[in-house]
C-alpha cells in the first residue's frame, strides 16, 4: 500500500514537472514522452529520453527550492526591504535587524532545499557519463550544459548567504565534507559556469523570451555576477573586475543573438503579461495551473490594511530617498496612502504586490516569473567592472546611461544631455544606480556585503520626511538589533546540519 502510494505520488510529481516545463516551450514537440508515466531512471541513462527525464526532474526540485520567499530571506537584511513588526515574520525580523540564529527555520529550508537540487544535478551528471547519443549530441550537450548551469547557480547562491560552503560533486549522500575555502568555492562556481556555456547553445531552441531554459549568453552573465562578487567581500580579488567587465561585455556584444535587450519602459516588467520578456537572462518560471505557483508576491506584498499578508515591505527612509520619476513609479504603488496605513505605516512594492490592473492583491500563489538576473544588471557590472579595473570606456559610459535614461522614462538608446553622464566617478554612479535599478528584488544586500557597506546603509534608517495625517513623523520598524560588522555579513550554517555533520563546523 505504502509502495502503491509513493509511486503515485511520484507519478503526480513528475506529472507536474512536465507540465511546468512543457508551459515554457513555444511548442512541445521536443517533449514527447509520455508525463503519466515519467520517473527518474535508476543507474547509468541508456538513452536520452532517460536524461531529458532526469532534467525534468532537477527543474521540479529547482522549483520546490525557489517558489517561496525562504529562497530569499537573507535580502531583508538590505536597507530597501523590511517586513512586519510582530505577526509571524519573526525569522524574517533577524535577517532585517541582523541578529540571524543558526536555528532560524528559513535558512534550515533554504539549505536544504538548494542541496537537493545540486544531489539532482550529480546525479545526471553520474549517470550520464559514458551516454551516447548517435546524431543527437547537440540535444545531449544543452541538456547537459543547463545541469552545470542551475548546479553553479545554486552553489553561487548558497555562497552569498553562508560565504564558505560544502562543495559535493558527487551524489554520496553519507558524504561528511567539510567546508571549502572561498577561493575553492568560487572557482568550482566559475568551472561550472564555463562548462555550461561551453555546452549551451547561443538561444535554446523553440522556449519562451526571457531564456526559462539557459542559454550560452545566460551562463556568461552569470559569471560577469560571479566575477563581481569575487572582487569584492570576502575575497577582494581586484583581478576579477576585469573579468566581470570582460564577461558582461561578451553579452552584450551578442545580446541579440542570445535574446536579450532592455524593455522600453520599466512598468512593463511587472505586468503579468510580459512574465516571458527579453530583459530576464534567466528565468525561473512558474505555472500556477500546473501545479507551480509562485509565493513570493501578490498579497505577500500588501500590509493588513489591504487584506495583506504583510511579509515583503518597503523601507521607509530607502523610499524617501528613491528619485523621483518613472523608475519610482514602477517600483513603488505610489497610489496608496500609506503613511495613513493604520497597522504598520510603509510604502508597497509594485514589484511585489503587483500592478493594478494585474490585481494580484487577492492572490498568494501566481504566475509571476523570477527574473533571476536582467540585462539591466549586465550593463551596469560592465559600467562599475570597467571603471574598477580602470579600464574605462565610452561604451561603459553608454551602458550606465542607458539605464539613466529609462529611469526618466526616457528611449534608453537615445543620448540625452538632461541624464547622460561622461565624467565623474563611473564606479561609485553605477553602484548607486544599482540600488534604485534593482530595490526590492532581493539583490541590495548582496551589493552592501561585496563592498562592505552593511554599516553604512543601515546604521540611519530613521525616516525624514514621511509623517502622517496628525503631522507625526513616521518611525522606523525593526531596529537593527546585531552587528554591522564584517563577521556577521554571511548567515550561520544552519545547527541542525553542522550536528549531522560536525565536518562542517570547520
Amino acid at each position: 500500500m505504502k509502495t502503491t502510494y509513493f509511486k503515485n505520488r511520484l507519478r503526480t510529481r513528475y506529472l507536474l514537472a512536465f507540465l511546468m516545463i512543457a508551459s515554457i516551450f513555444q511548442s512541445c514537440a521536443e517533449l514527447d514522452e509520455d508525463p503519466s508515466v515519467s520517473q527518474l531512471a535508476p543507474g547509468a541513462y541508456s538513452n536520452l529520453q532517460e536524461l531529458n527525464l532526469g532534467v525534468n526532474g532537477m527543474y521540479a526540485r529547482l522549483q520546490d527550492a525557489t517558489w517561496m520567499t525562504t529562497f530569499y530571506a537573507p535580502a531583508w537584511g538590505g536597507d530597501d526591504i523590511t517586513t512586519h513588526f510582530a505577526s509571524n515574520k519573526a525569522e524574517f525580523r533577524e535577517f532585517d535587524q541582523r541578529s540571524v540564529s543558526s536555528i532560524n527555520s528559513r535558512i534550515a529550508n533554504n539549505y536544504r532545499a538548494i542541496y537537493v537540487v545540486i544531489r539532482a544535478a550529480n546525479t545526471i551528471l553520474v549517470n550520464s557519463e559514458g551516454l551516447e547519443t548517435p546524431g543527437e549530441d547537440d540535444v545531449k550537450d544543452r541538456l547537459l550544459g543547463e545541469v552545470y548551469f542551475i548546479r553553479a547557480t545554486m552553489f553561487h547562491h548558497l555562497a552569498r548567504i553562508h560565504g564558505r560552503i560544502a562543495l559535493p560533486l558527487v551524489p554520496d549522500p553519507t558524504a561528511q565534507l567539510s567546508r571549502a575555502s572561498q577561493e575553492e568555492v568560487y572557482s568550482q562556481i566559475e568551472s561550472d559556469y564555463l562548462e555550461a556555456e561551453s555546452l549551451l547553445p547561443e538561444i535554446y531552441p523553440g522556449v519562451q523570451a526571457g531564456a526559462p531554459r539557459p542559454n550560452s549568453g545566460s551562463a556568461r552573465g552569470m559569471l560577469a555576477r560571479l566575477y563581481l562578487d569575487w572582487a569584492g567581500f570576502p575575497e577582494k580579488d581586484n583581478s576579477k573586475y576585469a573579468d566581470a567587465a570582460t564577461s558582461a561585455k561578451q553579452v552584450m556584444d551578442n545580446n541579440s543573438g542570445h535574446g536579450f535587450e532592455l524593455l522600453d519602459d520599466l512598468e512593463d516588467l511587472w505586468k503579468l503579461e510580459n512574465r516571458f520578456n527579453n530583459e530576464s537572462v534567466w528565468t525561473i518560471p512558474y505555472c500556477r495551473s500546473c501545479g507551480q505557483a509562485n509565493r513570493k508576491f501578490g498579497k505577500l506584498g500588501n500590509p493588513s490594511d489591504l487584506s495583506g499578508w504583510q511579509e515583503t515591505f518597503a523601507e521607509i527612509r530607502f523610499f524617501e530617498d528613491f528619485p523621483e520619476g518613472a523608475r519610482k513609479e514602477a517600483t513603488y504603488r505610489t497610489d496608496h496612502d500609506w503613511e495613513n496605513f493604520n497597522d504598520q505605516p510603509t510604502p508597497v512594492f509594485k514589484k511585489i504586490a503587483g500592478p493594478i490592473e494585474d490585481n494580484l492583491a487577492p492572490d498568494f500563489q501566481t504566475d509571476r516569473n523570477d527574473f533571476f538576473i536582467r540585462y539591466a544588471e549586465i550593463l551596469l557590472i560592465y559600467a562599475e567592472a570597467s571603471a574598477r579595473s580602470g579600464a574605462i570606456t565610452p561604451e561603459a559610459w553608454e551602458a550606465l546611461n542607458m539605464i539613466r535614461r529609462r529611469a526618466e522614462g526616457l528611449p534608453y538608446n537615445t543620448p540625452d544631455p538632461s541624464v547622460d553622464v561622461t565624467s565623474g566617478d563611473l564606479a561609485e554612479l553605477a553602484f548607486m544606480e544599482r540600488k534604485w535599478e534593482f530595490a526590492g528584488e532581493y539583490l541590495r544586500w548582496n551589493d552592501l556585503v561585496r563592498m562592505e557597506r552593511v554599516d553604512q546603509a543601515l546604521s540611519n534608517r530613521d525616516p525624514q520626511t514621511s509623517m502622517n495625517a496628525d503631522g507625526a513623523l513616521l518611525t522606523q520598524f525593526n531596529p537593527i538589533t546585531g552587528s554591522l560588522s564584517t563577521d556577521n555579513y554571511f548567515s550561520p550554517l544552519p545547527q541542525l546540519e553542522v550536528d549531522r555533520n560536525p565536518n562542517l563546523a570547520n
